[in-house]
């Protein structure tokens, strides 16, 4: 019998490309953890590639931190204001600029 050369499945109908991202990047990105910089506390919350879907200014260098760029997401822990003040001024950093910051 003839061997068919047809496809077996539509072109273009392939797995669907995942939009969450799954295994160590997943979980890298939600560990937070507290830093102390200049008697200060601060939660660091770490930002993979694929969840930085926005842009940001850095305010350790002025510069941009594009979409798909890994950053930190920084804010004050120990505020006189509250948590949720403190969580409305977290801020978005390049991982270079917080760690010379």
């Amino acid at each position: 019998m003839p061997r068919s050369n047809r496809p077996r499945r539509p072109r273009g109908h392939g797995p669907e490309p995942e939009d969450e991202p799954t295994g160590l990047d997943r979980l890298m990105s939600s560990w937070k953890r507290t830093e102390v910089r200049r008697g200060r506390t601060f939660t660091v919350q770490p930002v993979s590639a694929a969840s930085a879907r926005k842009e940001y200014v850095c305010p350790g260098c002025g510069g941009t931190v594009l979409p798909g760029t890994a950053h930190v997401v920084v804010w004050r822990a120990d505020g006189v204001l509250g948590d949720e003040a403190d969580l409305a001024s977290r801020r978005h950093w390049h991982n270079h600029c917080w760690s010379i910051a």
